[in-house]
């Protein structure tokens, strides 16, 4: 089996932005340990602070926070970095090639109970001139490299280059990334979507229709039976998609008008979306792709629909069908 840095080699990604990759992925193997060791080293729980998006922060998000800026901080190709748990842009050096999104750790309510949990991360190029916030404010298609890794029952990483999909697992015996699936592919149809049903009565009319024509099954206009299922960590769920297809939808609600997106688009929905689209699926909000959004500051919200290209395509089209005037302005 090919090794990651063996792998990047073979696709001749470029030196800098392989070394980048690498210490990504060196430091995941550090934070797999931590969340290992979870009540053993005595870092769960929550804290009694609040991040930039008013969500007390789990003890695993700072420590996860601060291992990946500092890696990032000695490595030596980045310019700047934004992440959920900063309120700010950080600068790391004045000479960086790229800048890099991370959400240290996704799905950080799970850690108390021994759930799935990951890290997300996007690179971007570093544009000449001063580091500001808007240097940062780059559509998804600018993205030069976006993965997750998944810390389960074993820890994989999910990497694209603009070069498809590729999944790694993480040898425990030799600490090595290993190169377990080339090629990743989305099948086009699927029986299974994941959604918090929770929210259901807050929902915009056309997600409203589409869930509830799902939940009719064979009996309903899909005429077809469908499962559902949901982890409540973005990482596992997008995982499923990428190992077996599926729809995971996060969509706009009402439930607090003043917050009617859950998922961030610089450091959650966009790098999700370019894994994707490179393994054969479709990323969208509902009303345009989120790849090509131009973002608008770093810590914005949007609606998410992904999976499944031919799924993807019939969740949209109730939205085209029954909800086609303009978005409720309170919903954005």
């Amino acid at each position: 089996m090919q090794t990651l840095a063996q792998n990047l080699t073979s696709q001749a990604v470029d030196a800098s932005l392989s070394q980048l990759i690498l210490t990504l992925a060196d430091t995941s193997k550090a934070i797999s340990q931590a969340v290992r060791h979870g009540a053993l080293a005595g870092v769960l729980g929550a804290t009694e602070q609040e991040n930039v998006q008013g969500e007390t922060q789990k003890k695993l998000d700072i420590i996860t926070n601060e291992m990946l800026k500092d890696a990032l901080k000695a490595d030596g190709t980045v310019r700047g970095l934004a992440s959920e748990e900063e309120d700010h842009v950080v600068e790391v050096s004045e000479t960086g090639q790229y800048l890099v999104c991370f959400d240290p750790l996704d799905g950080s309510s799970n850690i108390d109970i021994n759930s799935l949990v990951g890290t997300i991360f996007s690179v971007l190029p570093a544009p000449t001139g001063e580091l500001s916030e808007a240097s940062f404010l780059q559509q998804g298609r600018a993205q030069l490299a976006a993965g997750y890794v998944l810390y389960g029952p074993s820890t994989m990483l999910a990497l694209t280059t603009g070069r498809g999909v590729q999944m790694f697992t993480l040898n425990p015996e030799t600490n090595e990334y290993l190169l377990t699936q080339d090629a990743v592919s989305i099948s086009k149809d699927t029986a299974e979507f994941a959604i918090n049903m929770s929210n259901q009565r807050f929902w915009e009319a056309p997600m409203q229709t589409y869930i509830a024509d799902l939940l009719l099954g064979k009996i309903g206009p899909r005429e077809k039976s469908f499962n559902m299922r949901w982890i409540a960590a973005m990482v596992g769920d997008v995982h499923r998609v990428l190992s077996r297809g599926g729809l995971f939808t996060y969509p706009a609600d009402n439930k607090d008008p003043n917050k009617p997106f859950k998922l961030r688009l610089m450091y959650e929905a966009n790098p999700m979306a370019l894994l994707v689209e490179q393994a054969g699926g479709k990323a969208s909000t509902g009303y345009e792709n989120i790849l090509d959004i131009q973002p608008e500051q770093i810590h914005q919200r949007v609606a998410v629909i992904l999976g499944s290209a031919n799924e993807v395509d019939a969740c949209l089209s109730y939205h085209g069908l029954d909800y086609s005037q303009e978005p409720d302005p309170e919903l954005g």
